[in-house]
């Protein structure tokens, strides 16, 4: 997804604002018949005089614009906040319009201009809660000063004191703020469960696409692995069989070295547990990670400067070089991540490693193109890719691909516990960055249950969200 689209959506959902039409709708009816029963019973039940003209005038309109965005909008239409803002605004001024036709703050009924500011914590920004508070408390502070007399009986209505005005403000105010707070902290800490939920069911699925990856290895390893043999075999006899002098040598003989390291690869990713594995070979430093990952691509045309060392902030124990336990998924991850840049490399890729008492990182680095701006946030994930077109060459390799290759080796990376990050170089220099970080308990860990991947890589996706 480029860029500019990412960022105008991100600006579209941001303008959404989390109430539905339908919710107000149905507020805004209970509201009106609220209204009308008031009415109702102070008028006919009680015998109060009141100007029951402009009453039912308010009330009225409240159902006509209800009637219209029933008409106007489906019920599951989502409110921009611009939109929401307005119609809550207008729910303000309408209570505040029949308050002061019934007597202002000395009506009891007063308190409910608290609710919309109470809807719009819950669903509006700050800035838009804010705004409308601030309307309320106008719309109440206009009241104590301006508003037609209580609907009372034949005897003299009350007079409340300006003291007691004063007070009823104030407790509107502090209600208003503690409504407002509670709602808004109500819906974060729901929005921060429905994220965390989200968050463990992407988890819950990379973990499955991981294991069908594993399955899918196996099975590949057992069904090429015959026919791979045979090509072997085929291509050594037509090698033997050739002159070094022919045209076609050349070509038979990167046949087998081909065919030869696909077999290596299939045995890479099929090969035993580290526990299944005697002490030796078990386990590695990490300049023997850097070298068995760079092995393959050695003798290509592009230059590969392998460096390690500790960092020069080590203390102690963080001085002396990480042991690592041997996995297939970091060796295949490292590999996949040094072949995708010696393939943009123009002529040098630099892959180095440093660690101290708490973290092992790895870096590789190119001196290509870089990543492309629009893709840089999405790396990683399945069939984002930033090769050009299928089809092109570089250095004598096919530069098109469909993303898979970078989306298994960052989840067999972060499986291990590792967390990736992706830029591009300071400028004047050019080319891509790759970083691969362990916690280096994780890096030395003898085991790795399920348990601890699925913690990994939620630990890596909330830091990511975050």
């Amino acid at each position: 997804m480029p860029s500019n689209a990412g960022s105008q959506s991100n600006r579209i959902a941001a303008s959404k604002s989390r109430l539905k039409l339908g919710t107000i709708v149905r507020i805004r009816w209970l509201a009106v018949i609220g209204q009308s029963l008031a009415v109702a019973i102070v008028t006919l039940g009680l015998g109060f005089d009141m100007p029951i003209g402009p009453a039912l005038l308010l009330i009225a309109m409240s159902a006509w614009l209800n009637i219209y965005l029933s008409i106007r909008f489906p019920a599951r239409f989502r409110l921009s906040n611009t939109f929401a803002i307005g119609l809550l605004i207008y729910d303000v001024l309408q209570l505040g319009a029949l308050l002061y036709l019934t007597g202002g703050v000395d009506n009891p009924f007063a308190m409910l201009l608290v609710a919309p500011v109470t809807v719009s914590a819950a669903t509006l920004t700050l800035r838009n809660t804010l705004f409308l508070g601030g309307l309320a408390l106008l719309v109440t502070m206009v009241l104590i000063f301006f508003a037609m007399p209580l609907p009372w009986g034949a005897s003299q209505a009350p007079t409340l004191p300006f003291l007691y005005k004063l007070g009823y403000f104030a407790a509107v105010t502090a209600c208003m703020a503690f409504l407002a707070i509670y709602a808004w902290r109500i819906t974060k800490e729901t929005s921060q469960m429905s994220t965390a939920l989200a968050t463990t069911e992407l988890v819950l699925a990379r973990e499955q696409k991981l294991h069908a990856l594993d399955g899918l290895a196996a099975a590949a390893a057992h069904e090429l692995g015959t026919p791979l043999s045979t090509i072997v075999l085929v291509t050594k006899e037509l090698e033997r069989g050739i002159s070094k002098d022919s045209a076609h040598h050349e070509d038979i003989t990167l046949l087998r070295t081909q065919a030869q390291r696909c077999r290596e690869i299939l045995q890479k990713l099929t090969q035993r547990s580290p526990e299944d594995e005697d002490p030796l070979h078990g386990s590695f430093t990490v300049q023997a990670l850097l070298s068995e990952g760079v092995a393959p691509y050695k003798n290509g045309v592009i230059s590969i400067v392998v460096s390690a060392a500790a960092r020069p902030s080590a203390k102690g124990e963080g001085v002396s070089e990480p042991l690592g336990v041997r996995r297939p998924g970091v060796l295949y991850g490292l590999g996949n991540i040094i072949e995708n840049a010696t393939d943009f490399a123009k002529s040098k890729v630099d892959v180095t490693a440093s660690w101290d008492e708490n973290e092992v990182e790895l870096q590789v680095v190119d001196d290509g193109p870089g990543f492309r701006p629009e893709i840089i946030e999405i790396l990683g994930e399945p069939y984002v890719t930033s090769r050009p077109d299928a089809g092109k060459h570089q250095h004598g390799k096919k530069t098109g691909g469909l993303g898979l290759g970078f989306f298994i080796a960052k989840t067999l990376l972060e499986r291990s516990g590792a967390r990736l990050s992706f830029e591009n170089r300071a400028q004047p220099n050019t080319g891509a960055r790759v970083r691969i970080i362990w916690p280096r308990r994780a890096f030395e860990s003898k085991r790795e249950t399920s348990f601890s991947r699925f913690a990994q890589s939620l630990a890596v996706l909330t830091d990511k969200r975050t």
